[in-house]
Order: C-alpha cells, then sequence, then structure tokens
C-alpha cells in the first residue's frame, strides 16, 4: 500500500504511519506538511490513500481536497480535530471519502482505511467489467464518473457515482437507508446524514425536482425508478 498523509503535526503523522505500518507491514508512507506540498508529490506519484488534515499551515483541507478532485479520484480520509457536522457534510460533499475527528482510535483509523480501500478495489473491478450500466434514458460511465441523460451530460463525484451505481443496480426496488450507506460508504459508516445530502445533489445534478428518478419511500429508503 501507498499512503500520502498531509499533516504537519509531527506527533500525528507518526502515530498514523505506525498503525498503519503494523496492519500493512509492507507499506511505504510519503510526508507532506502542508497542502501545496501533498498536492505536488500526488501530481507526480501513485498513492493508494490519502490522509488529510484540514488545519494545515498554508492553504486549508478543503481546497486541497478539490484541487485533488480536480485531477484525481484517490481515496481521501479526512482527519481532523474539527468535529462539526458541517465541516463533516462539507468534507463529504467535496469528495472525501470518510472523514475522522481527532483524537481517533488506530483501530478505527485502520478499520476506515481498510474499507476505503476494499471500495476503490470494487469499484475498478466494476470498471474493468461493466464500463457503464444504463437504465432508460439515463447511463451512468462508471470510468469516468459521468452521467448521461438523454442528450445531457453531467459530471459526478467519486461517491455520487458509486451512490447511483448501488441505486441503478436495484431498480424499482426500495433499499433502506443504512443498505446503502453501507454499500456506499462501508459497513463502518452507518449514519445516514451523509446520504440524505447526497440524495439532494444527485437530485438537483439530474435536474429531479420534484422526484420521479430517485423517489424517497417514507420510512423505508429510497427507490430508483428507470426515467422514460
Amino acid at each position: 500500500m501507498r499512503l500520502l498523509i498531509i499533516e504537519d503535526s509531527a506527533e500525528v503523522v507518526e502515530a498514523v504511519s505506525l498503525c498503519l505500518q503494523l496492519r500493512w507491514p509492507d507499506a511505504t508512507v510519503s510526508v507532506a506538511a502542508d497542502g501545496a506540498g501533498g498536492i505536488e508529490l500526488l501530481e507526480s506519484n501513485s498513492f493508494d490513500v490519502i490522509i488529510l488534515d484540514i488545519n494545515l499551515p498554508d492553504i486549508d483541507g478543503f481546497e486541497v481536497l478539490r484541487r485533488i478532485r480536480s485531477f484525481s479520484d484517490v481515496p481521501v480520509i479526512m482527519l481532523t480535530v474539527r468535529g462539526r457536522e458541517e465541516d463533516q457534510t462539507r468534507g463529504l460533499e467535496m469528495g472525501a471519502d470518510d472523514y475522522i475527528v481527532k483524537p481517533f482510535r488506530p483501530r478505527d483509523l485502520v478499520a476506515r482505511v481498510n474499507a476505503v480501500l476494499r471500495r476503490a478495489a470494487f469499484h475498478a473491478g466494476n470498471q474493468q467489467q461493466q464500463p457503464s450500466i444504463t437504465r432508460g434514458k439515463l447511463v451512468l460511465n462508471l470510468t469516468n464518473n459521468e452521467v448521461r441523460l438523454g442528450d445531457k451530460k453531467i459530471k459526478l463525484t467519486p461517491i455520487e457515482s458509486r451512490l447511483l451505481y448501488v441505486l441503478m443496480e436495484n431498480p424499482n426496488g426500495t433499499l433502506d437507508g443504512e443498505k446503502i450507506s453501507r454499500e456506499v460508504w462501508g459497513k463502518e459508516h452507518m449514519s445516514t446524514d451523509p446520504l440524505r445530502t447526497y440524495i439532494r445533489r444527485l437530485r438537483n445534478k439530474l435536474n429531479d425536482n420534484p422526484p420521479q428518478i430517485i423517489l424517497t419511500e417514507y420510512g423505508e429508503g429510497y427507490k430508483f425508478i428507470n426515467p422514460s
């Protein structure tokens, strides 16, 4: 595993490196003490996962994440002392794969990293076996996270793409929120709050207001209807 830690605290870097290298002894760890350095490393190297702090000395982690997502779909886990719900929602909306609040438990960090690696492998497998999925007029391209609805093309974030894929795989069937969250974020991520945010974002991008493609079944979950 190739890991990039973007963090200015030497103590946090040491703790993260230690617990992950105990789990993955062959892991190679690169470190950047500021956002610009982290982006530069990512532009010239390939990594399997990034651990990203928000409070960096030059540019904040949200801006780092925005720049990363402009050219890379590498899994990003935000690790920060900022535990406010609005910060967590913002990070997930901008494309973070997970959000962990410091202080963290080593076993929890390992589990979260394992989950994003597993999801990334699953997504890569789908890209190779099934580069696109079609339901009615809607086509989801798993290679570039792009949706075509009729003659309109819509760019999605990696998480939006995974969420839409899960819904499209179960057309006309109702999926409860916890099941969808497990499929999209992994079994460790049980909160349905981010799911509601992403459902709203998908509806806005698909111009699905009032909803006709992604329906809410109150008390049950969500249902995908093939657009005709």
